[in-house]
């Protein structure tokens, strides 16, 4: 049984204090079993009623220390060491599918599709810090409404209109804390256990994970330069009756891909005709390098069927932590209700202060600058892998977003491949973590250029020839030593 003492004289919530005790003991590695003891159980123990360990246990979901699954119980999210590779032995792939992959310090990273600090634009969103807390004083850290702040949502929805053609009402708009807890909220939502979803394939290895965290079924269909196979979706279609289609139409995560317009009007159709919901995840449409810029698919939704994510982390700043769902008429109670039992609400504060940024213009001249930032480190970044392909490699330019989409040679596997750039400090993704079956398409990596300089880059290339160059895979499927 875990070893807390609680101070009820004290004004800090009990669950609070439980939280935070459970922290230090996970931050010093005291707790020998993965699994937390059960709610009813500490409960007991600690002499305190069964919400107040609920609302622990919330919170430390909510910090990314524990993971719930239901029917079974709260386990501690550990983390591994970053320079400790020895846990990715061959054919484990579940913390990468997680999402978590060891990155060194000294390592250059092309396997984070995290912006660059560079561009962050600090004094301007100071400035709108500043100006909330003159304005609202205390008020900016009350609660907001569960849905958003209300100015945020009007705000979103003209910027919506302005950039996206996507015409929504504030109503039909609920903030959230990124992209991923929008994906959660859906789950939470959409999924019962057993339901059939369809999804890309690959896909984002995170909506991978929140899918499967409520038990869903995953059809992966796969993805074609011009967008899903629509064919091989028409099947799944008429033998599963899926609860939802999730789909990523520009520069698609992990290929980069872009949808045609034709699949974009094919997929409205079959949302219709069979109805099921699209859940149309969009975080780097407005990182496009052509003068215009693909519209989302959310903008030809006349039926109220596209369910539309997007988060602002990878064109803004990833800590403020701010994204928007599109809620359809019909799900709007549910998906309300799964927000509050997430987090209640995300941050009152932030959410002012992104307003603030947004109703002062800042945002055009941001996004331009970021723009002309990412194509020039693209245009750089083609022009070094350019280089590869006499080795075989092959990759289709998307023009836009943060990655490259490599296929590499039959005979080399993208996991060995991975292995042997961390021994040489690169960090890169192998392909497999991104399908729904990783034994598939092993000779696919995705390398990210958001985070490194040209210099690292020039560098993290030159590693990957010297790699490449070597004699090929031994009968065991290994590289073979450096001489």
């Amino acid at each position: 049984m875990l070893s807390i003492s609680l101070n009820k004289e004290l004004d800090t919530p009990l669950y609070i204090q439980v939280a935070e005790y459970i922290k230090e003991l996970i931050d010093d590695n005291k707790i020998e079993n993965d699994k937390l003891p059960s709610i009813r159980q500490l409960a007991k123990n600690l002499e305190v009623n069964n919400v107040t360990i609920v609302n622990a246990y919330k919170q430390l979901e909510q910090d990314g220390y524990v993971y719930s699954i239901k029917g079974s119980g709260t386990y501690i999210n550990r983390i591994p060491n970053p320079d400790d590779f020895s846990y990715l032995e061959e054919g484990d792939m579940e913390l990468m599918v997680s999402g978590i992959l060891p990155i060194s310090q000294d390592s250059i990273n092309f396997a984070s599709v995290s912006p660059t600090p560079d561009v962050f634009p600090i004094e301007e969103f100071k400035q709108s810090l500043a100006q909330v807390l003159d304005r609202d004083g205390a008020h900016a850290f009350l609660y907001p409404e569960i849905t958003g702040y209300e100015p945020l949502r009007e705000s979103i929805s003209r910027f919506l209109l302005e950039n996206s053609h996507i015409r929504v009402t504030k109503e039909q708009i609920l903030i959230t804390s990124g992209g991923q807890q929008a994906l959660d909220i859906i789950s939470k939502t959409l999924i019962n256990q057993g339901d059939c979803i369809l999804v890309e394939n690959p896909t984002y290895s995170g909506a991978l994970s929140a899918f499967e965290s409520r038990g869903a079924k995953i059809i992966g269909i796969p993805m074609l330069e011009n967008g899903i196979d629509i064919d091989s979706l028409k099947t799944y279609i008429r033998r599963y009756h899926p609860k939802f289609l999730y789909i990523m139409t520009n520069f698609q995560s992990p290929t980069t891909y872009s949808y045609s317009e034709e699949k974009k009007n094919e997929l409205l159709s079959l949302a219709y005709e069979y109805g099921f919901y699209i859940i149309e995840d969009d975080f780097l449409t407005d990182l496009s390098f052509n003068e215009v810029i693909d519209l989302p698919l959310k903008s030809k939704d006349k039926y109220d069927n596209i369910i539309f994510i997007k988060s602002f982390s990878k064109i803004f700043m990833p800590g403020v932590r701010i994204g928007f769902i599109t809620l359809p008429n019909k799900l709007f109670k549910d998906i309300i209700k799964a927000k509050h039992t997430t987090d209640i609400s995300s941050s009152g504060f932030l959410q002012r202060a992104f307003d603030e940024y947004l109703r002062k213009g800042y945002w055009k001249d941001h996004i331009k600058k970021v723009r002309e930032v990412y194509k020039e480190k693209y245009d750089f970044f083609i022009s070094e892998l350019n280089k590869l392909k006499k080795y075989g490699i092959e990759f289709t330019p998307p023009n836009g977003g943060l990655s490259i989409w490599i296929k590499l040679p039959e005979d080399i596997d993208g996991l060995e491949l991975y292995k042997e750039c961390i021994e040489y400090n690169l960090s890169i993704v192998p392909g497999k973590v991104f399908y729904t079956d990783n034994s598939l398409y092993s000779n696919y990596i995705r390398l990210s250029f958001g985070t490194v300089s040209k210099n690292e880059i020039r560098e993290g290339i030159h590693i990957l020839e010297n790699i490449l160059s070597k004699p090929k895979l031994n009968k065991d499927n290994k590289y073979l030593p450096f001489i």
